[in-house]
């Protein structure tokens, strides 16, 4: 059930309307209703999965609660030891059992011996793992005595289940929902337009932007070896848009769709093209993860390797962004996808200005020269490593950035019978770009409340709901995140 599909505009709209006209006023019976409309909008995928989730769910929420009453610092340990081998033992069985035993075939090949081993071939559950990191992060945070365990089902349960953030995220902390969930929300008209806009502005950057380039993409990449190296810069730029307005639009409406029934969850893209460092770049990108990953893997590599100096601080970010890189799926890909981000730290950590931040002049409208340069080098670095993040192998990645560099990159770029889809999408692009700029100081490009003119106002709402409508990719195109 896609965000941008019918039966999602079905399902919440039924869904909206039960949970604040019949359960406004009974907080237990409203949560009881979140979990089960959250199972069901899990079920749309396959009811077998959910055993996972529930299975998962029950497994926590009794730990923690073991965690918090036990005093023996070695039976805690335990304790947390049983979630994280629960946790890490799903993700390998059904992420990443099938890409070690053919590794380990193409290892065995190589050196001369015959492993008779099959595949597994498991289907990879929907949001394992973003609901695994948020089970985790619940355990290790109660050991860590930075919050209590809850003693409600209903509320733990909802947590860890929680529809508008449960197949892509954000990985939202218990710290942060589980609050919500124990006090009452109230019905505020303001923030639901609010919402609202926030949704219809995911929309235009899934269906408009993403999934337009998404066909551009596909086409460039698959036929990679006709193309002039113009051209393959081309599809490198599309698939770096493709991947930002299809994630940070279904962000957006995650958040917008939490926020219609009462809730704040974490913001997970910060405009981060504007970026002026790697660092930068990795703090406004994919918040949640990159949080996620800071608190749970880098901090403590970097306390273990802190009497190493530069040499430990390296070594604790390569693992954190090997770890970032396996994460997204299993491929040597995405292992050496984290190991290039890794190595564009190194500089900034050899020259000292790896915590220096670089800030926009104030009281500008437009950037300046130097910090649209900053801008462009950090946008072209992410670009070209994103090449090894889209192909299905690292030789491929190479031989693709290899053929960039040739004469015929100073030609016009081809694409096949596609010109005035490419030249559409590049003007969508421009005016995302456009938007964002203007607007990051807001939430989201459409938080335009302080346009007092009415007209003015409705007319941009109706302009997008066009661009939607007309030139929004037909099909309901998965989102990229749904497969890691």
């Amino acid at each position: 059930m896609l965000f941008n599909s019918l039966e999602f505009l079905g399902f919440f709209s039924i869904f909206f309307f039960i949970y604040w006209l019949v359960f406004k006023k009974h907080l237990m019976a409203q949560n009881l209703f979140l979990l089960l409309g959250s199972y069901a909008f899990y079920v749309w995928w396959d009811w077998r999965f959910l055993l996972l989730i529930v299975g998962s769910s029950i497994l926590n929420y009794i730990l923690g609660i073991q965690i918090q009453k036990r005093e023996n610092i070695k039976t805690k340990r335990w304790l947390v030891g049983l979630s994280i081998l629960h946790g890490i033992g799903l993700l390998i069985l059904f992420k990443y059992a099938d890409f070690f035993i053919t590794s380990f075939v193409d290892l065995s090949r190589s050196l001369g011996f015959n492993a008779n081993l099959h595949t597994l071939n498991l289907i990879l559950p929907l949001g394992i793992s973003f609901y695994t990191f948020r089970t985790l992060s619940y355990i290790l945070d109660i050991y860590k005595n930075k919050i209590q365990a809850t003693t409600n089902w209903v509320t733990f349960f909802s947590y860890v289940a929680f529809f508008p953030s449960l197949i892509s995220g954000p990985i939202d902390r218990a710290s942060a929902l589980i609050p919500q969930l124990e006090k009452k929300r109230n019905f505020d008209p303001s923030q639901m337009s609010d919402a609202l806009r926030q949704i219809l502005w995911g929309l235009f950057k899934k269906m408009v932007i993403a999934d337009n380039c998404a066909a551009l993409t596909n086409q460039i990449f698959d036929n990679y070896l006709t193309y002039p190296a113009s051209s393959l810069v081309l599809g490198a730029f599309f698939f770096t848009i493709q991947v930002y307005a299809d994630f940070s639009g279904y962000s957006d409406m995650a958040i917008g769709v939490a926020r219609l029934l009462g809730f704040n969850v974490s913001r997970n893209f910060n405009y981060p093209f504007f970026s002026q460092t790697i660092a930068e770049f990795w703090q406004k990108w994919h918040i949640s993860l990159t949080s996620w990953m800071t608190d749970y893997v880098f901090a403590p590599l970097n306390i273990a390797f802190r009497d190493y100096g530069n040499l430990g601080l390296i070594l604790a970010i390569l693992l954190n962004f090997l770890a970032v890189g396996i994460w997204h799926g299993a491929n040597w890909t995405f292992l050496f996808y984290g190991f290039i981000q890794a190595c564009l730290f190194v500089p900034m950590i050899l020259r000292g200005t790896l915590f220096k931040k670089k800030k926009f002049q104030k009281d500008r409208v437009w950037p300046t020269f130097g910090e649209l340069k900053n801008m462009l080098i950090t946008f072209i670095l992410i670009m070209l490593s994103n090449v090894i993040f889209r192909v299905d192998k690292i030789s491929q990645g190479f031989d693709y950035l290899k053929r960039i560099v040739s004469t015929s990159l100073f030609s016009i770029p081809e694409i096949t019978n596609n010109r005035t889809n490419a030249i559409i999408a590049l003007i969508f692009i421009a005016l995302l770009i456009l938007v964002e700029w203007l607007q990051r100081h807001k939430e989201h490009g459409l938080e335009i409340s302080y346009i007092k003119k009415m007209p003015l106002r409705f007319g941009i709402y109706y302009a997008v709901i066009f661009c939607i409508i007309y030139f929004g990719a037909s099909g309901n195109n998965q989102f990229i995140y749904f497969k890691f």
